[in-house]
């Protein structure tokens, strides 16, 4: 069984942790399910709440669960304000500004360019731990990992999705700042490994509440809408399953992957909504889809293989 080590707190190599990688591999394509799954919800629920609603909606019922989780497990809040301080940052890097952005230059960018940009984020992590934090091992492996796991993701998409890019700029630019967010909060997130995996998420969501969820009454008035149960429930899996799992997920990857790692997984999310619609939809799957998807595997296992130990 291939085992590596999972980073504590202080980063300390004495004070590791051994990490069953088939473990992890499996949890990083459970996350890339999920979050690939999202826009399909996204999708059906959008067509009747408004993007901020749903938005609210989304952390609001995640919130929920994941304060449950917390009470079943006995754990509770942080009370420093720094702390908060921290996860405020967090929650604006994951979710709070992330999703807003991305919500509105998704408007002004068809959604095969859009996918492709924000699919940049494990490039924005690589580059950001190279030349400025270096909080984690980066070598020529990986970076060829996080170009091939691009290349992959535009033969899934389509390389004719490229043929816009320039036009609408300002959406373009919304999509990569999205992804920015992304790779931040992946490089962020990391300095949360003693509060464990359920506390930062449920934080987050707290903070991701506090604030979309006011601002979505204001401006909506969600009291005025009357969404069918297809959109509702579209809506509870968006935030049970694609929120509130998978932020347990995803900060437990932070700690045993590492953020280039546990951003990979962005290259496999392109390759799930394909595989999604030829199971679900009765799609079919071309060559260049299936080449596609054979490079964004093989990105992402460049990226996270172990390194060998010197002899």
């Amino acid at each position: 069984m291939t085992q590596g080590l999972r980073p504590v707190p202080n980063g300390k190599a004495a004070m590791t942790q051994p990490v069953n990688r088939r473990i992890e591999y499996a949890l990083l394509l459970l996350l890339a399910l999920l979050w690939g799954s999202s826009y399909l919800f996204i999708r059906v629920a959008v067509a009747e709440i408004p993007p901020l609603t749903l938005i609210a909606a989304r952390v609001s019922g995640a919130l929920v669960v994941l304060l449950l989780v917390l009470w079943a497990r006995g754990q509770r809040l942080p009370r420093d304000g720094a702390m908060w301080r921290a996860l405020g940052v967090q929650a604006v890097l994951n979710s709070i500004g992330a999703w807003t952005v991305l919500a509105w230059g998704q408007q002004y960018v068809d959604a095969g360019l859009a996918s492709v940009l924000n699919s940049t984020s494990p490039i924005f992590v690589f580059a950001a731990t190279a030349l400025l934090t270096r909080h984690e091992a980066v070598d020529s492996r990986k970076l060829i990992g996080a170009v091939i796991g691009f290349g992959g993701v535009v033969l899934i998409v389509g390389v004719q999705a490229l043929n816009g890019l320039g036009s609408g700029l300002a959406g373009q630019l919304a999509c990569l700042l999205g992804a920015m967010m992304y790779a931040g909060a992946a490089i962020y997130g990391r300095r949360f490994g003693g509060l464990g995996a359920v506390v930062t998420a449920t934080a987050t969501m707290l903070w991701a509440t506090v604030v979309l969820v006011p601002v979505a009454l204001v401006v909506d008035q969600p009291w005025h809408l009357s969404p069918s149960l297809t959109a509702l429930a579209a809506t509870a899996a968006l935030s049970v399953l694609c929120t509130g799992v998978a932020l347990l997920v995803y900060f437990r990857l932070l700690q045993s992957l590492g953020s280039l790692g546990t951003a990979s997984q962005a290259y496999l999310r392109a390759g799930i909504g394909v595989l999604l619609g030829v199971v679900l939809l009765g799609e079919t799957l071309s060559l260049q889809v299936g080449l596609g998807l054979a490079l964004a595997v093989l990105g992402v296992a460049l990226i996270n293989m172990p390194r060998r130990k010197a002899l």
